[in-house]
């Protein structure tokens, strides 16, 4: 039976959806001529905007009146016949959904409370990045391996946006950071960023600070460190001020990113800009490393480490070790190792 109409579904967070971009192309690359659509909730929504993979993306606040947000997402979907579900998200929720919505083959993993309403699906594999983990479910389809590279797309406008914003900075060379995430114990200490962001201007260096309105207080506290210390210091916060696709194109004009494990972090994969991220709680093996070369992960080896796939609010064992024996000197020394003599002359 020829396969039509595809719904490939990613519910979580801002990294996991960016990671589920070189599924979509190699989707596409399998079904051309299919319509392809995804589904995510709304905060991800505008970060496939402009994917040229996709026919359109689907917004499913989940969140928000469950059962009757339900109820409406699977009227949608059975009136858009899909033939064909892929789901890198492993949520019963998710399974019930996509077989709710008769769609007659559902793909996924093996796990999460009902895995047995998926038609066909694989063990979740280890020892991989989540990407590979996530093109492992087209082997369900093809034999043919695809490239891990992750993809947003700007628009002009948004390019724009960001040479208009970056204007104050362009005589220097550019350091992005983002100290925020959704889980604390996943960030590096505020006063270490405090202190190596302004040690980075003094070795004339800029520093554009991105984040979410969440992020605010953290990059003003940053922000207001350096201007206190160098009172002439290129320094831009952009925290709550640009929209996700907005914030991917000044990242692809800095340098580097200097970020904790989480989205930023992606966002900057995506971009193809160097990524310096801090992890603590979680280690490398679960799967959401930064991957591309030059990339780096600074972490300290420590017995109780990972306490969890994600993070918690505070520490378990009360002294956030994993993240506070991270020294700053030797953070600032790489990041100065890794820009170029002639970069820092600009």
């Amino acid at each position: 039976m020829e396969t039509k109409r595809i719904l490939i579904v990613q519910t979580a967070f801002i990294g996991d959806v960016i990671l589920i971009t070189p599924l979509i192309k190699a989707v596409r690359s399998l079904y051309p001529k299919a319509v392809i659509d995804a589904m995510v909730v709304p905060v991800c929504a505008q970060l496939l905007q402009n994917n040229p993979h996709l026919n359109s993306v689907i917004s499913y606040p989940k969140r928000k009146n469950a059962l009757q947000t339900m109820l409406q997402m699977i009227k949608l979907l059975r009136q858009n016949k899909y033939d064909l579900a892929i789901s890198p998200h492993s949520s019963g929720r998710t399974h019930l959904l996509l077989s709710l919505s008769h769609i007659p083959v559902r793909i996924g993993f093996d796990r999460s409370l009902f895995p047995w309403l998926l038609t066909a699906k694989i063990p979740h594999p280890g020892g991989m990045h989540k990407i590979e983990k996530n093109l492992k479910l087209l082997s369900l389809l093809s034999p043919q391996q695809f490239e891990m590279q992750t993809e947003l797309f700007p628009s002009e406008q948004d390019f724009a946006r960001a040479k208009q914003l970056l204007g104050q900075l362009r005589s220097h060379s550019i350091i992005a950071i983002a100290p925020g995430s959704i889980w604390e114990t996943k960030c590096w200490h505020l006063d270490y960023y405090k202190q190596l962001a302004s040690q980075l201007v003094n070795n004339g260096l800029a520093i554009v600070l991105i984040g979410g309105e969440g992020d605010k207080d953290k990059c003003q506290q940053i922000e207001q460190f350096i201007l206190t210390h160098t009172p002439q210091a290129a320094v831009l916060n952009l925290a709550g001020k640009t929209a996700l696709l907005q914030s991917a194109a000044v990242i692809s004009q800095s340098k580097l990113m200097i970020c904790n494990d989480s989205g930023a972090l992606h966002i900057a994969n995506a971009m193809q800009t160097r990524v310096f991220a801090f992890f603590g709680p979680t280690v490398q093996s679960i799967g959401y490393y930064p991957y591309r070369a030059g990339d780096y992960v600074f972490e300290t080896d420590l017995n109780c480490r990972p306490c969890g796939s994600h993070g918690h609010h505070k520490c378990p064992l009360k002294h956030h070790n994993c993240m506070k024996q991270i020294s700053r000197d030797a953070v600032l020394q790489a990041v100065l190792t890794a820009i170029q003599p002639e970069a820092l002359e600009q």
